[in-house]
C-alpha cells in the first residue's frame, strides 16, 4: 500500500514523502492516527506539483542570492565609531551596525544573523567579513573601521 506521510516518522520517511508500507500498518496505524493518508492519483499529482513549485522557488532564491553576491563581493564598507587610544574602540562593531551600513551603502537588506565577523571587531582598521547570503552562496566584503 502506498501512503503519503503527513508527519515525519522515524525510520520511515519525512512529511510529504510517498512510501510503500504493508496494508495492515497503513490502514490500522498510520491512517487512523493521522500520520499518513492513502496515496491516490489526485493526491500524488498534487504533491508532485507542490514539490515542483518548491524547486522553482528555491532555484529563483538561489539566483537572487548569486546576483546579490555579484553586487557585494569584494566591496568596501566604512563604519565610523568612537575610538580611544591605541586604535581600540569603545565597545565593538556589531553585525547590526554592519547590516545598517550595507543598507545605507548598497540598498540591500541582509539579516544580521547572516553576517559572520569571526572575532569581535574591537580595533580600527580593515576587517574581512563573510556574508552568508544563501546556504551555498557567500560573499566576502572588507569592513573599514575608522574613528569619528
Amino acid at each position: 500500500m502506498k501512503v503519503i506521510l503527513t508527519e515525519d516518522i522515524k525510520k520511515l520517511g519525512v512529511m510529504g514523502q510517498i512510501v510503500e508500507v504493508t496494508n495492515g500498518y497503513g490502514r490500522n496505524y498510520l491512517i487512523p492516527h493521522g500520520l499518513a493518508e492513502e496515496a491516490t492519483k489526485g493526491k500524488v499529482s498534487e504533491i508532485e506539483a507542490k514539490s515542483l513549485k518548491a524547486e522553482k522557488r528555491k532555484h529563483s532564491e538561489k539566483e537572487r542570492a548569486e546576483a546579490l553576491k555579484q553586487q557585494l563581493h569584494g566591496q568596501k564598507v566604512e563604519i565610523k565609531v568612537k575610538a580611544g587610544s591605541g586604535d581600540k574602540l569603545f565597545g565593538a562593531v556589531t553585525a547590526k551596525e554592519i547590516a545598517e551600513s550595507l543598507q545605507a551603502a548598497f540598498g540591500v537588506t541582509i539579516d544580521k544573523k547572516k553576517i559572520d565577523t569571526g572575532d569581535p571587531i574591537k580595533h580600527l582598521g580593515t576587517h574581512n567579513i563573510k556574508l552568508k547570503i544563501y546556504p551555498a552562496v557567500q560573499a566576502d566584503i572588507k569592513l573599514v573601521v575608522v574613528p569619528e
